[in-house]
């Protein structure tokens, strides 16, 4: 098994640890040749986890190719919130205050280096730490209030920030790390049985109407579950249910993010999970996910700086190009003549150091498979807004919009290979809840993407199961409940 470890820049990498491959970023992002080895391990430590930074697509990419990486893109997204950080350590207040007694200071900072620290009376702590965000290199800083030590914050550690003093401890801490020598935390187990139910009532595209949310809250009643409606303002009640189903529009750089991944923390039944928003709402991903395992698609290419000159022979015109983070067709443009591709390539590229480009595939429709708990739950056919060339036209204002026909198909009377292919694309992905997206150009079926949080919206995706639909989903919260609570009563 190769170990890659992955750096901006090689040069810069103060370490000499035996049997590693030190790998720049861009190189493994942009490099064919580093997707092939399937058992490879990536420890990325770029100097910065920003959000579609190198170093945040460094972990992203490296899931997507099965590289198992450190840390992990939901780790990332963790370390930027600082409540969840709080959060997640919370448990450990006793023995932080104990480790941390003697110290004099009202300030310290512990640096972890994959799991321990130079100073072996704080190893207990820092290992308990890095279990719960495990990155390879952290630095925890504490502060006393009150006479009791309190984590502020746990940011990822520069290759070139360790002291010269720590080299040679760091180098035997990766080795043993190496080696195989970790331990890892239990998950909490939820209680209770009461769903929360995320909503917000002034988004203009939510993910469910209305009515639809009031099908929701009769089918969890009738299955014996207690729905509570909650917003944003609510993420302290958390704790306070078994279940939260999240129906406002999710994205990683988002409220809704810190409510699932909180949620998961808690032991609480997530739908969408923390991992399935994060690899969903990024094409990037995507992109680098069907292709590994071999899912057909359009004809694909990530585009970077160094390679903007290859989309039109590889691709070529019209074709569209899409921001990582896209949704509701929004950040996703049609480019018809060269210059439009180099105008809009390079505004998609000041947001994100990677976009996805892809071949246009004119049609009339675009299939939508629903997929929840590995099964198919509905199918619709999604048609082009009136003269354009997306399912939703946007217009200037926020919340200004025009959307193409929905019409709801029988899973049974939907042809076989967009069904499979639906089936197949989510199963990849997890076992939550999917909307997959397929073209079927003349005997094709291709996948254009997977959406968590899929749209259910009363009249339109629920037009052939009607109230069985909702029905289903919260059938699906109860059994996953019930399982975990006789898991945790073992």
């Amino acid at each position: 098994m190769a170990i890659l470890i992955v750096v901006e820049n090689p040069r810069d990498w103060p370490l000499d640890i035996p049997g590693v491959a030190v790998v720049a970023a861009r190189a493994y992002l942009t490099d064919p040749a580093w997707g092939e080895d399937r058992g490879a391990k990536v420890f990325n430590l770029c100097r910065s986890y920003r959000y579609q930074s190198l170093g945040y697509y460094v972990s992203l990419l490296a899931e997507a190719r099965g590289h198992k990486p450190l840390p992990r893109a939901n780790t990332i997204e963790d370390l930027h919130a600082r409540g969840l950080v709080r959060l997640l350590t919370e448990g450990l207040d006793e023995l932080i205050q104990r480790t941390l007694a003697p110290i004099e200071s009202d300030h310290f900072d512990l640096s972890i280096y994959f799991g321990r620290n130079v100073a072996k009376r704080h190893d207990k702590l820092a290992l308990q730490l890095f279990n719960l965000l495990q990155a390879p290199l952290l630095r925890a800083h504490f502060e006393r209030h009150r006479g009791r030590w309190q984590i502020e914050s746990m940011k990822p550690i520069a290759a070139s920030d360790i002291p010269d003093a720590h080299h040679d401890f760091v180098v035997r801490a990766a080795s043993d790390y190496f080696a195989g020598r970790t331990r890892k935390l239990k998950k909490r187990a939820a209680p209770r049985y009461d769903l929360a139910i995320l909503v917000d009532p002034k988004n203009p595209e939510p993910a469910s109407n209305a009515k639809a949310i009031e099908n929701f809250q009769k089918a969890a009643e009738a299955v014996g579950l207690q729905p509570t409606l909650i917003t944003r303002a609510d993420y302290g009640r958390l704790a306070e249910f078994d279940a939260l189903f999240i129906r406002d529009t999710t994205f990683v750089n988002h409220y809704t993010y810190q409510f699932a991944s909180r949620a998961a923390a808690e032991g609480l039944v997530v739908i969408d999970d923390p991992e399935s928003i994060l690899k969903c709402n990024n094409k990037v991903y995507l992109a680098e996910f069907l292709a590994r395992h071999h899912l057909p698609a359009p004809r694909t290419l990530m585009v970077h700086r160094g390679n903007v000159d290859e989309i039109i022979p590889v691709l070529g015109l019209p074709c569209v190009l899409k921001q990582p983070d896209s949704s509701f067709s929004m950040g996703v443009v049609k480019a018809e003549t060269e210059a439009e591709l180099h105008s809009r390539v390079q505004a998609l590229l000041d947001k994100s150091e990677l976009v996805v480009a892809q071949e246009w595939l004119p049609t009339e429709f675009d299939w939508r498979v629903g997929v929840l708990d590995r099964r198919a739950l509905f199918v619709c056919r999604y048609y082009m807004a009136p003269g354009h060339w997306q399912i939703v036209r946007h217009g200037e204002r926020k919340g200004d919009y025009v959307e193409g026909p929905t019409v709801a198909c029988s899973v049974g009377e939907t042809p076989e290979e967009v069904v499979r292919l639906g089936l197949r694309a989510a199963n990849l992905i997890g076992d939550g809840f999917y909307g997959v997206d397929i073209k079927q150009v003349g005997e094709r079926c291709l996948v254009i993407e997977v959406n968590d949080n899929p749209n259910v919206d009363a009249g339109n995706e629920d037009g052939v199961l009607k109230y069985a639909l909702y029905r289903e989903v919260m059938g699906v919260f109860l059994r996953r409940i019930e399982e975990r609570k006789r898991g945790s009563a073992r």
